[in-house]
């Protein structure tokens, strides 16, 4: 059991069944069809896109979290396809989605920029990258994310590791976050959408 099944076993949600705030204000933006969710953990924003009309594939090394998610689709009535995967396992395959969904999903550094760049190739011409990280400063915060300088990011970095795609919203701001036990309070976070020519 990974650490992530033994947080999403406890009872309750750890980040609440809403979808995350700056997902919900840009997914209008998300050409139909096909959605990813990185890291997807217990299904909120899968769940969310499901609602919205589209074809969500959520993805998360945590049996327990996918099978969380399930279950809140079936609540909510609709569907989603859930993979346990590391990332590191997962295919993106080359211009097949029109959206990805990358919500507070922190990996160490190599093996974040190998995953971004699978990203960028990832998305099928004007798909759209939804991201939404905490940075650095987070943990002067102490507020949620992992306690890792390394596994934090600034804008000018994602800018960096995600060249190919076109900005469209490119921010580091401090917002309230309350997603479950785990993200509560004032967080310093960056935010990006991007396209793909």
């Amino acid at each position: 059991m990974c650490a992530w099944d033994e947080r999403y076993a406890l009872q309750g949600w750890a980040f609440g069944t809403d979808p995350n705030d700056f997902l919900r204000e840009e997914a209008h933006r998300i050409p139909p069809g096909r959605v990813l969710c990185l890291g997807e953990g217990e299904g909120r924003n899968a769940v969310f896109l499901a609602e919205q009309g589209y074809e969500v594939v959520g993805v998360d090394r945590s049996q327990v979290g996918m099978d969380k998610a399930q279950g809140l689709a079936l609540e909510r009535e609709v569907f989603i396809e859930t993979v346990v995967s590391s990332i590191e396992d997962f295919d993106l395959t080359e211009g097949e989605w029109q959206g990805i969904i990358s919500i507070f999903f922190h990996l160490p550094p190599e093996l974040r920029k190998r995953i971004h760049e699978s990203v960028v190739r990832g998305l099928a011409p004007g798909g759209i990258l939804i991201l939404e990280a905490f940075t650095p400063r987070q943990l002067d915060l102490g507020t949620g994310g992992p306690p890792y300088a390394e596994r934090l990011i600034s804008l000018a970095t994602l800018e960096e590791e995600l060249e190919g795609l076109d900005l469209l919203v490119a921010q580091e701001t401090e917002r309230e976050v309350h997603e479950g036990r785990m993200n509560t309070g004032r967080g310093s976070v960056v935010q990006v959408v991007g396209v793909r020519n």
